[in-house]
């Protein structure tokens, strides 16, 4: 068989991110008192399709301490990172409210926190402005907005 050429197809740049498309974000607030904060946030999706389920990660400036007591669905991957299920997310609905409380070590006075959607349960995403926040948060005891 000299000489045979086996060709193979290559997707457009358009076809690789086939599937659903979804459009995720977040929306709540961070309250930090003495290097405990407190963070809730509810998913929501704007369509146009479900998403069964998705993950979000939750990264902060300064390391946490290594004890901390997380809600059922998240797990810590990292020093600084912590990882959540949202769960089923319906078109044009909200999920869940995602609620847990950490411990910064040191107790810092300042601390940055970044909300990122890193799986959408398959679907594509292409309005990722809003599926990412960043926060910063004082230890003052007040509520910042995600």
């Amino acid at each position: 068989m000299a000489g045979l050429v086996v060709g193979v197809a290559v997707p457009a740049a358009d076809a690789v991110e086939a599937g659903p498309e979804a459009d995720l974000a977040y929306h709540g607030f961070a309250v930090m008192s003495a290097g405990l904060v407190d963070l809730a946030f509810t998913p929501r999706n704007h369509g146009p399709a479900a998403v069964s389920d998705a993950t979000v990660r939750l990264r902060w400036s300064q390391p946490l301490t290594d004890r901390q007591e997380l809600p059922e669905g998240c797990a810590r991957s990292g020093r600084q990172v912590v990882l959540c299920r949202t769960g089923a997310l319906p078109a044009e609905g909200a999920g869940e409210r995602i609620g847990l409380r950490v411990r910064v070590l040191g107790a810092p006075s300042e601390v940055v926190v970044e909300l990122e959607t890193v799986w959408g349960g398959g679907a594509v995403d292409r309005h990722r402005g809003n599926d990412r926040q960043r926060v910063l948060v004082l230890d003052t005891g007040d509520p910042y907005h995600l």
